[in-house]
């Protein structure tokens, strides 16, 4: 079962078809976001997180040149709508998986007039989530919501084994650090962990740095230190902090490598001046809750470079999505993870996303 909304009307699944010359079928242009909704006791369904994924949607949009235009209000109410009608509809589901995508719409323009305000293409009386951009050109907007899926227990109480990918990101690739359409390299990595029973698989840069997870961010604790790797849009704050330090390079601790000119994200002519890479790495919503979480608890952040090293010498390793919250990893290939269980870090940030999401 699954409510589908299409561009403004919600149609039954079969009816719910786009052109055949829609820019994300013709070539993958487009965006996503994946979001977890959970029905209150009270009654009432909430959508997690829901603006900042809109936002990190349209951000991405702007930045990639998909539409200039998304209205992130609309955008969200669309989202909550159609999560109203799927709890209505379904009543015995508690949580959903909301899907919402925005691609580059109809590419079949040729003797197409562009919109104006009075044809509905930025009137803000529509309702729409998208305005017309040049040409008349409108973003199509897709938004399902479904039964999410029921991961078993065991997998965050005994934590699960990852791979790694064959799959190496490109920091300079500008693409890297969205969720567009392009995501068949990372679903066939998953597909291959699958296939070793591993629970995900821990995608690198082509430098050999960690970037993450096939769908989730990493996080790695040490002697009590909570790391996880630079996203995009924190390179130019984490270089203008002195998080380099020679002390932490001596006791060998993680990102002890990242100081020195030409190393990718690492520091270069002075305080003042500080040359850095672009991170291919997707500042994850959930990411951003758990280190907030961490902070709340007094546990130390560092955002940091990680090599293969600082993963498999952790103490602790899990991964963070919206559909699973905090999974633990307990084993890297047929490498062990501190004691092969899952530490007492995970356990403490994952009950704590799981009391401000489902207590509600």
């Amino acid at each position: 079962m699954a409510s589908v909304f299409l561009n403004n009307e919600f149609l039954d699944r079969d009816a719910a078809l786009v052109s055949a010359f829609d820019a994300g079928l013709q070539h993958g242009v487009g965006l996503f976001e994946t979001m977890l909704a959970v029905r209150g006791t009270t009654g009432g369904s909430s959508i997690v997180s829901l603006h900042a994924h809109v936002q990190r949607l349209a951000l991405s949009a702007r930045l990639l040149g998909l539409s200039e235009s998304i209205r992130v209000n609309a955008l969200a109410e669309a989202c909550v709508r159609t999560v109203e009608k799927a709890a209505m509809e379904m009543l015995g589901v508690d949580r959903f998986r909301v899907r919402l995508t925005v691609t580059g719409g109809d590419l079949n323009m040729l003797g197409k007039p562009a919109k104006s305000a009075a044809d509905g293409g930025e009137d803000q009386e529509n309702g729409g989530p998208t305005r017309g951009g040049d040409g008349g050109q409108d973003p199509t907007v897709l938004i399902v919501a479904q039964p999410a899926t029921a991961y078993p227990d065991e997998m965050f109480e005994r934590g699960v084994a990852a791979v790694i990918a064959d799959l190496k990101v490109n920091p300079l690739d500008p693409f890297s650090a969205h969720k567009t359409l392009n995501y068949w390299g990372r679903l066939r990595e998953l597909q291959v962990a699958a296939g070793k029973r591993a629970g995900e698989a821990l995608v690198f840069q082509v430098t050999n740095y960690l970037a993450g997870g096939c769908v989730s961010n990493a996080f790695v604790v040490k002697d009590g230190v909570l790391y996880t790797p630079i996203a995009r849009g924190e390179e130019q704050e984490v270089a203008g902090r002195d998080e380099f330090d020679r002390d932490d390079e001596d006791e060998g601790g993680p990102g002890a490598r990242m100081s020195g000119a030409g190393v990718p994200g690492g520091v270069s002519g002075g305080a003042s001046r500080r040359a850095v890479m672009p991170s291919p790495v997707l500042p994850g919503i959930t990411r951003r809750t758990v280190m907030d979480l961490a902070g709340d608890r007094g546990t130390d952040v560092v955002r940091r470079m990680l090599t293969i090293d600082d993963v498999l010498n952790a103490d602790e390793v899990f991964l963070t999505n919206s559909s699973w919250g905090v999974l633990p990893v307990v084993k890297v290939e047929r490498e062990a993870i501190g004691d092969g269980v899952v530490g007492p870090m995970t356990k403490a940030l994952r009950e704590a996303w799981e009391a401000i999401v489902f207590g509600q």
